[in-house]
């Protein structure tokens, strides 16, 4: 076992401080300030964001907060944390949490560890975003490098690769859809956070594959280690394929789309038109999300099943997300346990 002091940081998303709506306008603000997430200059930016978006989204948001909050706070920060209380009683090293936005901020989570081991040596960054996405994967590691690099640390940082088709997290998700397979459905629906088709293009190292080859998501390409819509269909390919699941009875779509020009097709679309399609018991579920957060439990489990309803469907059923299953926390545990032993497979270069 290696003798280097090491920590670990789970990052996750963010979430508002509370319900109230001036926390979410300031969370808001935050994260769609990001040029990662609205990649437009910084002035339209800043005209779009505070100027027309915010005033306009915040009171909304704050009324959809208040129907998933919980005594404790927002599920996206309780279940990461819950997350690593799990984690921490597999593992040596110590274990904290961090998010991209809002608290605990990655400030926070460095001082955690270094209040725990004043020398340490190596931090590793375990964001959990299964999918790379500039506006997900890459802005938070991004940002925690930002900010190792300001604070002049001299521990190491190591990251965590997009794990979207490793064994270990592909046989996590299997395992949370198995159990629901059990019970009548009509069709399986992978809803996948949608991103714009641009990000995709800025995104492909190639810069002449993503979108522009026919069949880009199938046809072998480098572009694929940075491409998010080929890494959710790989997901759901190998998830399906380990549940011997029949191409007929799943589908892929997009959910919490910003404006024009997103990847399609639309979840919300879909889950009108799937009952006149003879569609009327659905199973749905997020795999973007290893968390449950407000995308899936108020935007899919709630007004998703609404539209549903609706529309003619009978039987609605959201999958939960890996959250804290057992199966999940073995799987990050072990990774977590090979790092700790010097391996490297999983880590970025």
């Amino acid at each position: 076992m290696s003798t280097i002091k090491k920590g670990v940081i789970l990052m996750n998303l963010g979430s508002p401080d509370s319900t109230s709506v001036k926390d979410v306008q300031h969370y808001l603000k935050e994260f769609l300030m990001d040029e990662r997430v609205i990649d437009v200059p910084y002035f339209f930016r800043l005209l779009l964001i505070k100027g027309i978006i915010v005033p306009f989204r915040a009171p909304k948001s704050a009324e959809a907060y208040k129907t998933i909050w919980t005594d404790a706070g927002s599920p996206l920060i309780v279940l990461t944390r819950q997350l690593q209380d799990a984690v921490q009683t597999n593992i040596h090293i110590p274990v904290t949490i961090a998010m991209r936005y809002g608290n605990p901020t990655p400030e926070a989570a460095y001082k955690a560890l270094l209040d725990q081991h004043p020398d340490l040596e190596e931090v590793l960054l375990f964001p959990l975003y299964p999918h790379y996405a500039m506006s997900s994967y890459e802005t938070a590691v991004e940002y925690m490098k930002e900010v190792h690099q300001k604070m002049n640390y001299t521990f190491q940082l190591q990251t965590i690769k997009p794990y979207y088709n490793h064994p270990d997290y592909i046989n996590a998700l299997a395992n949370s859809i198995k159990p629901y397979l059990q019970q009548e459905h009509d069709h399986i629906l992978f809803s996948y956070h949608g991103i714009p088709e641009r990000h995709i293009r800025k995104s492909d190292t190639t810069g002449c594959h993503c979108l522009q080859v026919k069949d880009c998501c199938n046809v072998p390409s480098v572009a694929h280690q940075t491409c998010y819509r080929h890494q959710v269909f790989e997901t759901t390919r190998l998830v399906t394929e380990a549940l011997q699941i029949p191409k007929e009875k799943y589908s892929v779509s997009f959910q919490s789309r910003l404006g024009k020009g997103w990847l399609q097709p639309f979840t919300d679309k879909r889950l009108e038109e799937m009952p006149n399609q003879g569609i009327k018991k659905l199973l749905i579920l997020c795999p973007a999300f290893v968390s449950d957060c407000l995308e899936t439990l108020e935007e899919i489990a709630e007004r998703g099943k609404e539209s549903f309803v609706h529309a003619g469907g009978e039987l609605y059923t959201t999958i939960p997300c890996l959250n804290t299953q057992p199966i999940w926390v073995a799987a990050i545990s072990n990774w977590i346990n090979d790092y700790e032993q010097g391996k490297k497979e999983l880590l970025l270069n």
